[in-house]
Formats: structure tokens, C-alpha cells, sequence
């Protein structure tokens, strides 16, 4: 049976930087750098224009990705697309993203690649990596296309009545090729999932509650016009529970799999944390004992970019040579849901 590894890798950030100090003066948000700093290491992030979206996104991010591994769009056998900012609601982001790489359909034999999207938050990444590893591992496919791209900025409360949420989020796109190999030594070695649905509203966004009839509250009935309170309309977050579940959650899974592979800090060469909160990170790592000479990070460029951070930040490693291959990895992230995850893979 091949295993599985990531072929290429690609990143996107849109060129829009929104400093901590700019929250205040284009938006009007009563904050300011040291107090959102001191809080979460964030100095910076990347706002996308108006008319761009996650699909927009995650395509810059493929076709640098599958200009990495050196293949086409028609060597993808599967794309999966993580995003809790999908374009609309449906259909799929994936397939709105594979319709832009229009050499699929030229010639006599178009390229029907199927595309997937997944709803894992934070974690994405780490599920879409283990379904694709697992396609690959079972034969189905030789390459998938896995993308994590946010644009949450259109969805956030620019007041000071959100700014602890607003604060946190950036937009960006990554993308990783996952491909078979026969190479003993290079691939995913070990990955672990988790989920807890008790914590579902400790970090949510209601605007899309089915529950309700209809959806949106409509006061004056036949003209279909909606009214979406702000608790409703925004996201919500209870950051001591999220705080305090992210590192209980992180350290558990990054020492299962280490665990299971008979690993300790001292053989992975490089830990990719998902960048939600710089406090938290910092906190695993003290907790599990690794230096700081092992860790990477960018979110004081590019804040939480949620389903891309992990992506964004294997590309930048390899982009600047902090990645090579036979180095050891290990990526561990914690999101909404809750939902967890953490993987070993050989580069």
C-alpha cells in the first residue's frame, strides 16, 4: 500500500494589510496595538478586496501549489476544500474554485475532477489532510488537492461592540498536493482527530439557524426583507473556554500521535501550530517542553486565517528554506466544533 505526502505546497494572502492601529482609524474600533498585541501576538492581517472571495483565494493558492509539484489541474484526481467562509452558502466552494481552472473542460476530453467541501473550522486542514491521505493510502486517487481559504473579513463586526473577535481574524488561502509515494521515508506517519459538539457555542455564528422558520425573521412578512440582530449576524466567542479547551485539546493530540510513533520533541525537527492565538501556542509549547528554535509562526502578519494557517505556514517554511525534505513535522490545531487534530508527517 503507497503512503501518503505533500507533493507541493502553496499560499495566498490578499496585499490589503490592516494593521492594529488602522482597526481604529478606518473602522472606527475603540482598540489599540498593545492591547490587541499583548492579548494575541497580532500586529497584523490581510484583508481581501470587495468582489473576492474564498474560492477566488484558494485557486491562487492550488495553482501555486501544483506549480510546486510540478503537475496540472488534470493530474488532480480529488480536490477538498476547507472553509467555515464559503462564497455563498450553497453550492460548494470547491466546485465554485474548480470551475476557474477552465483547462479542465477544453478538448474533446474535459477533466470532471469532483470537489468536496468540508466544515472543520480551524482544524480543516487536519481533517481534509487525513481524507485525502486516506484516498491516496486506499489507492482511489494519486493526487488530491487539499485548500484551506477565509475571507472572514466580510463577515465580522467592524465596531467596537465585536472587536475581541474581529481582532483575531485575517483572510488567506493555502493549498497542499498529497500524493502517493513508494518512498520509505517520506509521509504522513500518524494522524489523530477529535471532536467535542458540547462546546459547539463557545465559538459560533448563528446568521444560518435551520431550526427556525424561517431562518431569518422577516417582521413584515411578504416582502421577504430579513432583520438579523447582531448576536445572530456575527461571531460569538467565549475566549477563557476556547482558551482553555485549545490547549487541553492541542497537547493531548500532539502527545497521542507522538505516542503511538514512540516520538518526543526532541525528534521532530519542526511544529506547525495552528495561529489562533500566539498566548495559546506558547502555552502547548511550554506545557510539552519544545524550544522555541522548533516553532514557526506568522500569525502577527497574517492573524487567524482559520483552515489556512497551516498551510500558509508550511509554504512560507519551504518558500524561505526552514523546510526541507527528510525533516520531521509535527501540526496540531484547534477549532469551532470543537473540533481537534494533530499529525506526524516525514517531509
Amino acid at each position: 500500500m503507497p503512503n501518503a505526502y505533500i507533493s507541493g505546497i502553496g499560499g495566498y494572502v490578499p496585499p490589503d494589510v490592516v494593521s492594529n492601529d488602522e482597526l481604529a482609524k478606518r473602522y472606527g474600533i475603540d482598540t489599540t496595538h498593545e492591547w490587541i498585541h499583548q492579548r494575541t501576538g497580532i500586529e497584523e492581517r490581510r484583508y481581501a478586496a470587495e468582489g473576492v472571495g474564498s474560492g477566488e483565494m484558494g485557486y491562487y493558492a492550488a495553482k501555486k501549489a501544483l506549480e510546486n509539484a510540478q503537475m496540472s489541474i488534470r493530474d488532480i484526481d480529488m480536490i477538498i476544500f476547507a472553509t467555515l467562509s464559503p462564497d455563498i452558502h450553497f453550492p460548494g466552494t470547491g466546485c465554485l474554485m474548480q470551475r476557474r481552472f477552465t483547462e479542465l473542460f477544453e478538448g474533446d476530453m474535459p477533466r470532471y475532477v469532483p470537489a468536496l467541501d468540508i466544515r472543520n473550522q480551524c482544524s480543516g486542514f487536519l481533517y481534509g489532510l487525513a481524507i485525502g491521505a486516506g484516498m491516496v493510502q486506499a489507492g482511489t486517487a494519486k493526487h488530491v488537492l487539499l485548500v484551506g481559504s477565509e475571507t472572514h473579513s466580510a463577515a465580522l463586526d467592524m465596531t467596537t461592540r465585536g472587536r475581541t473577535v474581529t481582532s483575531l481574524f485575517g483572510d488567506g488561502a493555502g493549498a497542499a498536493i498529497i500524493s502517493a509515494t513508494d518512498d520509505p521515508k517520506r509521509g504522513l506517519r500518524k494522524w489523530q482527530l477529535g471532536a467535542d459538539g458540547r462546546g459547539a457555542e463557545a465559538l459560533c455564528m448563528r446568521v444560518w439557524d435551520i431550526t427556525k422558520r424561517p431562518f431569518i425573521d422577516t417582521p413584515n412578512g411578504r416582502d421577504g426583507v430579513g432583520v438579523i440582530p447582531p448576536e445572530i449576524m456575527w461571531p460569538q466567542m467565549d475566549g477563557k473556554q476556547v482558551f482553555r479547551n485549545a490547549v487541553e485539546k492541542m497537547c493531548m493530540s500532539l502527545m497521542g500521535v507522538c505516542f503511538e510513533l514512540g516520538l518526543s520533541a526532541e525528534d521532530i525537527d519542526l511544529f506547525v501550530f495552528h495561529q489562533a492565538n500566539m498566548r495559546i501556542n506558547q502555552y502547548v509549547a511550554n506545557s510539552l517542553g519544545i524550544p522555541e528554535n522548533k516553532l514557526i509562526h506568522n500569525i502577527h502578519k497574517y492573524g487567524n486565517t482559520t483552515a489556512a494557517t497551516i498551510p500558509l505556514l508550511l509554504w512560507e517554511a519551504v518558500e524561505t528554506g526552514r523546510l526541507k525534505p527528510g525533516m520531521k513535522v509535527a501540526m496540531s490545531a484547534f477549532g469551532a466544533g470543537y473540533t481537534w487534530g494533530a499529525a506526524v508527517i516525514d517531509w
